[in-house]
């Protein structure tokens, strides 16, 4: 293989200069929203040291190859083609050569999971096209398609295309969906949305022109269609996909073979019952597929603007990106990605959050910043969101620019996650596989002894070879992957009944693991409104008592800046948006009206008092509402709304009064945030401790502030306003508190996660204060348990980043330690206490403290002022630690993190929120428990089936190895009656046990591979073969007994003594099996309480008891039974089946209670394997006790992770 063919990030391979390829090539594909990347986590792969990293290999087809293998394939009756099905990348290295990717025909793509695929290089002719990438430029070139690309030292890239060799050829091709294009001088196949990036929010304006007809089809040759399209296979292929798998091959062997030894009745019982799973499987699969590619599917008209000012309806198919489309006053769902130009939105985005709150989407500012989606979002459209309200500025259109399509939008990537998920890795179903393999060595090792057997006793040839290979369908189950997933199946039943809703099963039997979870604080812990407690005024910088009543306040910018400073739009009525802006304009009595589209031509006297287009105009409540001495009579304007944004902490407006030249500004936004923005002089002395006052008592507190702007003479003048200096040089008003009340269910659900050793953690974007109020009062924080914050401050002038721990008493709550001067006599810190932190200080710890993150993590509990991306980070990290780690938030900013847990549940009214694997309609944290709890019991479940369906193989295969022996068999019922009446209805009804109703401390096995599980099968199956040995002894050793005909072979030598007493111990082991791996306590109910299954097994003991016993005409002849004269001896058969069952319920009874335990402690006890524990034991051994207090530490330039 050449230096080009094997191509893994991020260097491009020789003979071209060696530099970084930027994310999106080759294939490191760009980090997206719902796939993005993510640390390893407890039930995820373990990614490359590059989280978006792929790694691609080009091939070129020869001719020769392609005969060879043709020849091959003919050679071995088509075992070579059912090779390739299995495993396509060998079909390529087969068929084809490695070569450099610039030549490739084929190209081997590995993920980041280690999973291979394989795609087709594909080619487009593009005529004479011409694209300049950047938006409203004019194209240069003719003879390529310029493509802008944000890099070090080159600022063009270009598309593969020349005029004579190539032919004016693109070559791309299409993986899970995406469209990835070859980029010639960066010799790279890049994720066709790398084209968009680079694009300056002043470029994306310049699109306000639209695109000429020719650039439209340049650019759609290139993006391709803009369609989510979801493959739906038709019920041939999937038959044909489905028989070829190894599961259903090795099921339509066995029958061939079973029909070969005449086993006609079990043959056609298996051909029917797997028919009739493979039809239900078929249909679930393409209903799956129907289902997603309908909610994928979206075809609407819109209007595109062309150059000239024409305006085309096209399909929303034809759209590409720097298209200039033209939004419908009344709404509509949203075909693709497109940034906001001109106009208002109210937009539901609970598609992609889960959050059904509205949200009000404004302008894109005209800046010379790069444009970047998450940054803008609140200027940013995403496809699939429905537009509720759209309204319009100046000239009476709402203009957007797109900006992705396809695959590449929000939506797009969403059916992705859903199409392509990532891969679960949890240790119990690798152990399976394991498993497997060793019993089918033990397979090959009973094979071995049949041969031998069976040659002693002549047994003919072909006899001898379908007896040996009906010993692998024996040991083998074929029924093992469907039992296992039993367990699952019912837990998610029971889940759905309790509003509990979950998108990925295998996630269930997680939540048996969970250590850890995470909550987010509003609308989780606390309830989601919040009432308006009152208004806390200014007079000459002094605080005022609180104002209960806002209506109440004088006329002036606190009360100015309560009516208006929200992002609330009236719709059908009603107000719409965020619930906190909506009970705050509420308390003033105030009322909203926006300019109406057809109010435009004579407008409403409110409106025209200003002299000038206003967004909105908030009038004072009528007279009779209003106290008497204080009487408004001027409405405001609203000319301009900045929305509020996490990463900033804030939100402002622009503001008018009747007959005033200048506007005002009003910002709200987080205390600490407003006030670093007013001037120094207009923050009260006492801001820290009056905002401490509130926030202690639990209460949410936002700051207003307020600025007076020059003459702002037109409307479009207003839109041209930087944020920046809008909201700069502000003068202080006071606060508005808000009262949070805590969820009752949520104390004791805290209590009693704490009480089963799983540790709740807070993340909050809220004040520290509110949050370690709020953990104290559902006793995240017990009363007596100590705080210390841990206060980091990043690096200066001259100074390194410092980190400080202060104890909770000594601290001043937020505040940053400016000069971190070591204190005398600094205290040791409390045995029991809790680390709490900002998002600020958790970066800095990121950053310049790495080495001792994994010990802070270890002890913190509440994180406040935490920005989404790093509540994902957060969970992230902790996974580092080895916690199965839990995430429960309301899905609106906790997205990232949701997707990044193990197991994340969304708190929403959706059914199935796309937000996190689980999703509960009741809004309180009970869902927590409830999963963990089922999680334990599906993990237990799917033990005892796996253990149950192992046992039950080896007891068959036990006694068919004693019968081949002494040349006989089972017959043909006698197989039928144990596999299905009974280990197929006991393993369907075993995992119908619910959960026990307490959540202990103690937390089930997650490996199968363990002394304790091997113990249990070696020790029942020492069991099983001594009962069946020392049977068949019995039996031999009786007066009354005839050796069977051993020159002929089963059929035809039974019945037989040997085979009925063989048959009649075994069906009671099945039952003896059932019952002792149906364990109860502490993680089950107990087996009485799961009704049917308990009849079930009374009826076949009483079956057993009864063919034992007295064996009638009809069933005797049937399952070829001889009869037994002797009534003792078949007394001394149920004998030796209850002291079977005795012997095998007290072996499962003392592994459980530590027989295995009692073996451990004699040998050394070995260092846990979890991350977390080794690092508490270190924490508890260290002196002096850790963390110093009081005492700053100071960065060094060179940080690794000691500690790991």
């Amino acid at each position: 293989m050449d230096s080009n063919s094997r191509h893994p990030l991020p260097f491009r391979p020789r003979p071209f200069r060696r530099r970084a390829v930027p994310r999106g090539c080759t294939m490191s594909s760009d980090s997206s929203r719902l796939l993005g990347a993510r640390r390893p986590g407890y039930g995820t792969l373990q990614p490359d040291s590059d989280p978006a990293h792929m790694e691609v290999t080009g091939y070129q087809r020869r001719p020769w190859r392609v005969l060879l293998c043709h020849a091959g394939s003919v050679l071995s009756a088509g075992l070579l083609l059912l090779l390739f099905h299995w495993k396509p990348s060998l079909e390529v290295q087969a068929k084809c050569q490695p070569c450099a990717l610039g030549q490739a025909d084929w190209l081997i793509i590995r993920d980041r999971f280690g999973q291979c695929f394989t795609t087709k290089v594909l080619t487009e002719p593009l005529g004479e096209a011409s694209l300049e990438q950047h938006p409203g430029a004019q194209p240069e070139r003719r003879s390529s398609v310029a493509v802008v690309v944000p890099d070090e030292d080159e600022s063009r890239d270009t598309v593969r295309l020349h005029d004579k060799d190539e032919k004016n050829l693109l070559r791309y091709y299409l993986f899970q969906g995406m469209r990835y294009v070859w980029l010639e001088r960066r010799q790279a196949f890049c994720r066709v949305s790398v084209l968009d990036e680079g694009w300056s929010c002043a470029e994306l304006h310049l699109c306000q022109a639209g695109l000429d007809q020719q650039e439209h089809g340049a650019r759609r040759k290139i993006y391709g269609p803009n369609v989510i399209e979801v493959p739906v296979k038709s019920y041939a292929r999937l038959l044909v996909e489905e028989v070829l798998n190894p599961f259903y091959l090795f099921q339509v062997l066995s029958m061939v073979l079973w029909v070969c030894d005449a086993y006609y009745y079990y043959a056609a019982c298996i051909f029917l019952i797997s028919t009739f799973s493979l039809g239900l499987s078929l249909y679930e699969t393409r209903k799956q597929s129907t289902t997603l590619r309908n909610m994928a599917r979206m075809s609407v008209e819109v209007r595109v603007r062309r150059p000239g000012g024409e305006e085309l309806v096209v399909s929303s198919a034809e759209l590409v990106p720097g298209d200039c489309i033209r939004l419908p006053a009344a709404g509509a769902v949203l075909p693709c990605d497109a940034a906001l130009l001109s106009g208002e939105c109210m937009v539901n985005e609970s598609l992609l959050t889960g959050e059904s709150v509205p949200v009000m989407k404004t302008p894109l500012p005209a800046g010379g910043a790069a444009y970047c989606p998450e940054e803008h979002r609140r200027h940013t459209l995403f496809c699939g969101t429905q537009i509720i309200q759209a309204k319009a500025y100046v000239g009476g259109e709402v203009l957007a620019v797109v900006t992705r399509t396809g695959f590449c939008t929000a939506k797009g990537d969403l059916i992705s996650s859903i199409l392509y998920p990532k891969p679960v890795s949890f240790k119990f179903y690798k152990d399976a596989v394991k498993f497997v393999l060793f019993l089918a060595i033990l397979a090959l090792i009973g094979t071995l002894y049949s041969i031998l057997i069976l040659v002693r006793n002549k047994v003919p040839v072909g006899q001898i070879i379908i007896r040996a290979l009906d010993l692998v369908t024996v040991i083998v189950p074929p029924a093992l992957p469907a039992a296992m997933t039993v367990g699952t199946i019912y837990a998610q039943n029971r889940l759905k009944k309790q509003g509990i809703f979950c998108i990925s099963p295998p996630r269930i039997n997680l939540c048996g693991k969970i250590r850890l979870v995470c909550f987010d604080k509003t609308g989780t812990l606390t309830q989601e409104g919040l009432d308006v407690w009152g208004v806390v005024p200014l007079e000459q910088q002094r605080f005022l008592p609180i104002v209960h009543e806002p209506r109440c306040l004088p006329a002036g910018a606190l009360l100015y800046a309560l009516a208006t400073c929200h992002a609330v739009s009236p719709l059908r009525g009603q107000l719409v948006g965020d619930p906190v802006d909506i009970k705050m304009l509420e308390s003033t009595g105030w009322r909203l009206e926006m300019m109406e589209e057809e109010e435009e031509e004579g407008e409403l006297p409110a409106f025209q008092q200003f002299e000038m287009k206003v967004l909105a105009v908030v009038k004072p409540p009528p007279e009779e509402e209003q106290p008497r001495d204080r009487r408004h009579q001027a409405p405001l304007g609203i000319l301009r709304r900045f929305p509020f944004s996490s990463s900033l902490q804030r939100m402002s407006v622009l503001v008018k009064l009747p007959g005033e030249a200048s506007a005002h500004a009003y910002v709200k936004g987080a205390p600490e945030m407003v006030a670093s923005l007013c001037r120094k002089e207009t923050v009260p002395p006492d801001f820290s401790q009056m905002l401490r006052h509130y926030t202690t008592d639990g209460f949410r507190v936002l700051a207003l502030a307020c600025k007076a702007l020059g003459t702002v003479a037109t409307f479009e003048e207003a839109l041209q306003l930087p944020r920046d200096s809008v909201e700069s040089g502000l003068n202080f008003l006071g606060f508005l508190v808000m009262k949070n009340v805590l969820k009752p269910e949520s104390a004791p659900v805290i209590q009693l996660l704490r009480s089963a050793n799983i540790r709740p953690v807070m993340v909050t974007g809220d004040n520290m204060l509110t949050a370690m109020n709020v953990a104290r009062g559902c006793r995240m924080v017990e009363p007596r348990e100590g705080v210390i914050f841990v206060t980091a401050s990043p690096p200066g002038h001259d100074k390194p980043a410092a980190l400080k721990f202060v104890l909770a008493e000594h601290s001043q709550g937020e505040e940053q330690p400016e000069g971190l001067q070591q204190r005398d006599g600094s205290s040791l810190p409390p045995r029991h206490c809790h680390f709490a932190l900002n998002g600020k200080s958790f970066q800095v710890v990121c950053e310049h403290f790495s080495e001792l993150l994994p010990r802070i993590l270890l002890r913190a509990t509440v994180f406040a002022r935490m920005l989404p991306e790093q509540k994902t980070q957060l969970v992230c990290s902790l996974q580092e630690l080895n916690y199965c780690v839990g995430m429960c938030g309301d899905g609106a900013n906790d997205c990232g993190a949701l997707r990044a847990a193990d197991v994340g549940i969304s708190l929403s009214e959706a059914e199935a929120s796309v937000a996190s694997p689980f999703t509960s309609r009741v809004a309180t944290i009970e869902c927590v428990p409830r999963v963990i709890r089922e999680g334990r019991c599906s993990l237990v479940t799917s033990f005892g089936v796996f253990k149950y369906m192992a046992l039950y193989s080896l007891v068959q295969f036990v006694s068919v190895l004693l019968l081949y022996t002494i040349n006989t068999n089972l017959s043909d019922f006698q197989f039928l009656f144990f596999d299905l009446v009974i280990t197929t209805t006991v393993a369907v009804l075993m995992g119908r046990t619910g959960p026990a109703p307490a959540l202990g401390v103690r937390r089930p096995q997650g490996a199968l591979i363990s002394a304790l599980v091997l113990g249990s099968l070696l020790l029942q199956t020492a069991l099983l073969i001594t009962v069946q040995v020392l049977s068949y002894f019995i039996t031999v050793s009786q007066s009354w007994y005839v050796p069977l005909n051993s020159t002929v072979t089963a059929p035809q030598n039974l019945p037989n003594y040997e085979n009925t007493v063989l048959f009649c111990v075994t069906g009671f082991q099945y039952l003896i099996l059932a019952v002792a791996m149906s364990k109860g306590y502490p993680f089950r109910e107990p087996l009485y309480t799961n009704v049917l299954f308990l009849l079930v097994l009374i009826l076949l003991f009483g079956l057993m008891i009864w063919l034992t016993l007295y064996p009638l005409g009809f069933p005797k002849s049937l399952l070829k039974l001889q009869p037994i004269e002797d009534f003792n001896f078949k007394l001394l058969l149920l004998g030796i089946a209850a002291l079977n069952f005795f012997a095998a319920f007290v072996l499962e009874t003392a592994l459980d209670h530590g027989l295995l335990g009692c073996f451990r402690r004699l040998r050394r006890k070995k260092a846990s394997k979890k991350l977390f524990k080794r690092l508490e034991k270190e924490l508890s051994q260290q002196q002096p006790a850790w963390p110093p207090l009081d005492q700053p530490l100071f960065a060094t330039p060179r940080m690794s992770l000691a500690v790991r």
